[in-house]
């Protein structure tokens, strides 16, 4: 059902909101006063044909035309929606806008989603009936025949927009998987031989900064060494500490014979003494620290003759992997490990693709099954329908026409989720006259009643 319109800068309208409630809703007015511009504003949002003409004179942008439609959970609009990719929620309403530019562009919305003015043109067809003076649009489309019969008699949509659903789903697995499998060949080789290379490289995570670090430290060590070496010999070694050895003895035989002369421990030149021999002490032990310190850093820059040259040629293998794979070096582990799983997931995909082509099957038989039931419905709505329009006939002297609802099966290529059926109304006008299209047979006046 409408329940809103809403017009900007159309023809004489600038701005306009309608909200259209349940039961009958009549517009009145004089001529001009813009009956069949609201009417021009609703077709602009579903979809019938416009030119710049719309767009009111003055206007500083577009004019748009937006319809709101509250619809019930089983509207045939629903399985139009999910047959085009748009989304949807059965329990709010469906609003479809246009917008229409001065130099008669448009562009279409459904649910804000854009779309083309054909989807626009589809939903209108299912979703407004307009009788005029000279046509009678709906029934004249074969199109909405089909909708119409489902609505007359109360056939659900949802078991085969479902089975559909299921059975595009498991088909496009199936296809995608046998896609892979059609490149499956070429990629494997690619694949295990990359493989091969980072398996027989072996990178391991942070191991660029690392060797990075080393092979800058082993550049440097030849004159490191040499500077360390200079460090040694400007020290001393054990000369420096044997001599500081001797320095405190000698201080330390002066301050016993000083005291066993009689001098007094607390006197001036008593504590000048027992600072130097504390003084000279700790020089001798920090002599120690640092000759110690000093051959250890000698001993870390001590290396294999070979190391630098083989620690640059892992760096450089690393990198030169890694652009291969245009890749960081950091990531190689990772690469080398979505490898492995890529050709995993080849090897299984035989197997894979056996069980993907088993469900595409199975869903393809359960909805050919409901679509059956589905058509099953529509035949017996089909021969309510045409009982009901023939007794309709006779009060308005047609009695020797006659009505029936056609349907024919279409082919699989043709399924979606409104089943298998193309549906048509065909009458016969005279005695013995075959039955065919409404649109090809009847006359105006006829089309009329």
């Amino acid at each position: 059902m409408l329940i809103g319109l809403s017009i900007r800068d159309v023809v004489l309208i600038e701005s306009l909101d309608l909200a259209i409630g349940e039961g009958l809703t009549a517009l009145t007015g004089e001529t001009g006063a813009g009956k069949s511009i609201i009417l021009d504003a609703l077709g602009l949002a579903t979809g019938a044909r416009a030119d710049a003409g719309l767009v009111r004179r003055g206007a500083s942008g577009h004019a748009s035309a937006t319809a709101i439609f509250a619809l019930p959970a089983d509207h045939p609009a629903f399985a139009y929606l999910d047959d085009k990719g748009l989304s949807y929620a059965r329990d709010e309403d469906l609003v479809l806008r246009r917008q229409l530019s001065p130099d008669g562009r448009s562009r279409a919305f459904v649910n804000d989603q854009a779309t083309s003015v054909g989807v626009l043109k589809d939903l209108g067809a299912l979703l407004l009936e307009v009788h005029g003076q000279h046509e009678t649009v709906g029934l004249l489309d074969p199109k909405t025949h089909r909708g119409l019969l489902d609505t007359f008699g109360g056939v659900s949509l949802g078991a085969v927009a479902s089975a559909w659903s299921a059975w595009r789903a498991a088909r496009d697995k199936a296809d995608h998987l046998r896609d892979l499998a059609s490149r499956a060949t070429a990629e494997t080789e690619e694949l295990t031989l990359r493989l091969a290379e980072l398996d027989r490289l072996d990178p391991r995570e942070g191991e660029e900064p690392s060797l990075a670090e080393e092979r800058a430290l082993l550049s440097s060590a030849e004159k490191a060494m040499a500077d360390i070496a200079a460090a040694q010999d400007a020290l001393g070694g054990d000369n420096l500490s044997g001599r500081l050895a001797q320095a405190y003895r000698a201080l330390e035989r002066a301050r016993d014979r000083a005291l066993q002369a009689g001098a007094q421990a607390e006197g001036s030149a008593m504590t000048r003494l027992s600072a130097a021999c504390e003084a000279v002490d700790r020089a001798l032990v920090e002599a120690q620290e640092a000759s110690a310190a000093i051959d250890a850093v000698a001993e870390s820059f001590e290396f294999e003759p070979d190391r630098l040259e083989k620690a640059e040629e892992r760096l450089f293998a690393l990198r030169a992997m890694a652009r291969k794979l245009n890749v960081l070096v950091d990531d190689l582990p990772g690469k080398r490990a979505e490898f492995a799983a890529r050709l995993q997931a080849i090897e299984t995909s035989e197997d894979a693709l056996r069980a993907a082509d088993k469900d595409a099957a199975e869903a393809r038989e359960a909805y050919l099954y409901a679509a059956e039931a589905l058509s099953a419905e529509r035949r017996a709505a089909g021969d309510a329908l045409a009982q009901a329009v023939e007794a309709e006939l006779a009060p308005l002297k047609l009695e020797k026409a006659r009505f029936r609802v056609a349907l024919e099966p279409v082919g699989e290529e043709r399924a979606g989720p409104s089943g298998l059926d193309r549906v048509a109304f065909e009458i016969s006008t005279n005695p013995g006259a075959p039955f065919g299209p409404m649109e090809a047979i009847a006359s105006g006046g006829e089309l009329a009643r």
